[in-house]
């Protein structure tokens, strides 16, 4: 008997930044790497913090693994609760350097590309069956324009071009863990990799986001 088909999930998660020893995303996707959720086998890959860079790792990463679903995480300071990102905009303005001293401002992700994307994920969803597992969860609207955004907007463009259709992505960003950051709200490792798994599990298995009131007035 032929063995069932196994998808493949790329889960990505940023190095640490900003001199912080430890980024709270790599960390959940490591810990997820090698699960097999709902039929696809997590393969977890620890991005660079540098603009450019973390394209081309995207880049090499998709034409070796050609997955099915593609997460990218990144951390939040501030926020206490998992947040997908309901879309990417074509802009790169850093408040921050990154990792290589790059600090651009107001330059284009794409030269010449469209002004914003929207994730493919069913982020209503997502964030539904997070809440229902007690993992604290929230739509977000802005992706920031660090190298988050950066790279969310770059996931998106290059899936709106792909040959082969159907392929979902986005982008979700995580709390920093208790202590991290003093007097920011955090969550612990393990509720998030919880609820990261449930998010995974979500996007493959819901193929129709829920229609809710998500919005925010600021």
């Amino acid at each position: 008997m032929t063995a069932p088909t196994v998808s493949r999930i790329l889960l990505t998660g940023f190095e640490p930044f900003d001199q912080d020893p430890i980024n709270p995303s790599w960390e959940v996707a490591r810990a997820l790497d090698g699960e097999v959720i709902a039929g696809g086998a997590v393969h977890a890959l620890q991005m660079p913090c540098v603009f450019g860079a973390a394209i081309q790792a995207l880049d090499e990463a998709l034409a070796e693994l050609q997955p099915a679903l593609v997460i990218c995480l990144g951390f939040a300071g501030g926020r206490s609760e998992i947040t997908p990102e309901r879309v990417a905009i074509n802009i790169d303005d850093a408040r921050i350097p990154d990792n290589a001293g790059k600090q651009p401002v107001d330059e284009a992700v794409v030269a010449n590309a469209p002004a914003a994307y929207f994730s493919t994920l069913p982020i209503k969803a997502m964030v539904r069956n997070m809440r229902d597992m007690g993992v604290p969860a929230s739509v977000s609207n802005t992706a920031g324009t660090f190298v988050c955004n950066h790279i969310f907007y770059a996931l998106m463009h290059r899936l709106s071009r792909r040959a082969a259709p159907g392929v979902r992505g986005g982008f979700i960003h995580t709390p920093v863990l208790p202590g991290q950051v003093a007097s920011q709200p955090g969550m612990d490792l393990d509720l998030q990799i919880k609820g990261i798994r449930e998010a995974i599990r979500t996007a493959m298995t819901v193929h129709q986001d829920l229609r809710e009131n998500a919005g925010q007035l600021y």
